[in-house]
């Protein structure tokens, strides 16, 4: 029996838990945002006035966007009316984005509101936008533990920026 090999040694950070260890008390958001990462090391798509859309470091699939406000809120109803108003119109554009990219079969919306309801960053409020095909879970997943994402990152996101601005063009073109 030969052994087959798949590389996905950016997972390294996640299998060993490093996500969740961070010594500042910010989430990792917050760190980005304080950082002096350019939005192409830090995978940052889109910035609005209220929030902002990153790529999840760890996807589900490719073009599996984070939609989130600046402020470091864990709570939905702790969102001010700007905040709430602007995530969700980008959580929208966010999909037809997707859709106009990726052409994917589905889409799955949603948060994870604390630990226990599966929020790996409870602290910091964003919702998931994640393309899905038909057998996009196979059986790697269910024997072999494993994803297999075609797409890295770095392409993801100049895919999804470069896509964000031409819908957004033709928007003000149609006076959207």
């Amino acid at each position: 029996m030969r052994l087959e090999r798949l590389w996905n040694g950016w997972r390294a950070q996640y299998v060993q838990g490093d996500t969740k260890k961070n010594d500042s008390g910010k989430s990792v958001f917050t760190e980005i945002l304080e950082s002096d990462m350019k939005d192409e090391e830090s995978h940052i798509v889109h910035r609005g006035a209220h929030s902002f859309v990153i790529l999840n470091a760890f996807p589900y699939s490719p073009g599996h966007l984070l939609v989130l406000p600046y402020r470091e809120v864990a709570e939905l109803e702790d969102l001010t009316t700007e905040e709430n108003n602007e995530i969700w119109s980008t959580v929208t554009f966010g999909v037809q984005v997707l859709k106009a990219e990726y052409g994917p079969q589905g889409i799955n919306v949603g948060i994870n509101m604390g630990a226990s309801a599966g929020g790996s960053i409870a602290q910091h409020l964003h919702v998931h936008i994640v393309p899905r095909w038909g057998g996009d879970t196979n059986f790697m997943v269910a024997i072999a533990n494993t994803k297999i994402l075609p797409e890295a990152l770095d392409v993801t996101a100049e895919r999804v920026r470069s896509a964000w601005k031409t819908l957004e063009a033709q928007n003000i073109q149609r006076g959207k």
